[in-house]
Protein backbone atom coordinates (compact mmCIF):
# COMPACT_ATOMS: atom_id res chain seq x y z
CA UNK A 1 0.00 0.00 0.00
CA UNK A 2 1.42 3.38 -0.92
CA UNK A 3 0.97 6.66 0.98
CA UNK A 4 -1.97 7.78 -1.16
CA UNK A 5 -3.84 4.51 -0.61
CA UNK A 6 -3.16 4.69 3.12
CA UNK A 7 -4.48 8.26 3.31
CA UNK A 8 -7.56 7.35 1.30
CA UNK A 9 -8.30 4.29 3.44
CA UNK A 10 -7.66 6.25 6.62
CA UNK A 11 -10.10 8.98 5.55
CA UNK A 12 -12.72 6.36 4.72
CA UNK A 13 -12.32 4.75 8.14
CA UNK A 14 -12.67 8.09 9.88
CA UNK A 15 -15.77 8.94 7.85
CA UNK A 16 -17.40 5.71 9.06
CA UNK A 17 -16.88 6.45 12.77
CA UNK A 18 -19.96 7.84 14.50
CA UNK A 19 -18.53 7.80 18.03
CA UNK A 20 -17.47 11.38 18.87
CA UNK A 21 -15.34 10.32 21.86
CA UNK A 22 -13.42 7.86 19.70
CA UNK A 23 -12.87 10.55 17.07
CA UNK A 24 -11.52 12.90 19.73
CA UNK A 25 -9.12 10.23 20.99
CA UNK A 26 -7.92 9.45 17.47
CA UNK A 27 -7.49 13.13 16.75
CA UNK A 28 -5.33 13.62 19.84
CA UNK A 29 -3.22 10.59 18.96
CA UNK A 30 -2.64 11.85 15.43
CA UNK A 31 -2.00 15.39 16.63
CA UNK A 32 0.60 14.19 19.15
CA UNK A 33 2.24 11.92 16.59
CA UNK A 34 2.54 14.76 14.10
CA UNK A 35 4.39 17.04 16.53
CA UNK A 36 6.63 14.39 18.12
CA UNK A 37 10.06 14.21 16.54
CA UNK A 38 11.29 10.80 15.37
CA UNK A 39 13.12 9.02 18.16
CA UNK A 40 11.89 11.38 20.86
CA UNK A 41 9.87 8.72 22.67
CA UNK A 42 12.70 6.19 22.48
CA UNK A 43 15.15 8.63 24.04
CA UNK A 44 12.80 9.19 26.99
CA UNK A 45 12.82 5.48 27.87
CA UNK A 46 15.27 4.08 30.39
CA UNK A 47 17.93 1.67 29.18
CA UNK A 48 16.02 -1.23 30.78
CA UNK A 49 12.79 -0.20 29.01
CA UNK A 50 14.63 0.02 25.68
CA UNK A 51 16.14 -3.46 26.21
CA UNK A 52 12.73 -4.88 27.13
CA UNK A 53 11.12 -3.45 23.99
CA UNK A 54 13.91 -4.82 21.81
CA UNK A 55 13.46 -8.24 23.45
CA UNK A 56 9.69 -8.10 22.82
CA UNK A 57 10.25 -7.12 19.20
CA UNK A 58 12.53 -10.13 18.73
CA UNK A 59 9.93 -12.44 20.26
CA UNK A 60 7.19 -11.04 18.04
CA UNK A 61 9.30 -11.56 14.91
CA UNK A 62 9.90 -15.23 15.75
CA UNK A 63 7.47 -17.60 13.99
CA UNK A 64 7.69 -20.10 16.85
CA UNK A 65 5.79 -17.64 19.06
CA UNK A 66 2.84 -17.31 16.70
CA UNK A 67 -0.56 -18.72 17.62
CA UNK A 68 -3.17 -19.22 14.95
CA UNK A 69 -6.41 -17.29 15.09
CA UNK A 70 -8.30 -20.58 15.43
CA UNK A 71 -6.20 -21.58 18.46
CA UNK A 72 -6.89 -18.24 20.12
CA UNK A 73 -10.61 -18.51 19.41
CA UNK A 74 -10.69 -22.04 20.86
CA UNK A 75 -8.75 -20.96 23.92
CA UNK A 76 -11.03 -18.00 24.62
CA UNK A 77 -14.32 -19.38 23.31
CA UNK A 78 -16.15 -18.80 26.60
CA UNK A 79 -15.61 -15.03 26.23
CA UNK A 80 -16.48 -14.78 22.53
Amino acid sequence: MNALEIRTNFHQLIDQINNEQLLIKLYHIMEQASITADGQLWSRLTEDEQKELLKIEGEVQSDCNLISNQQMQNKHQKWL
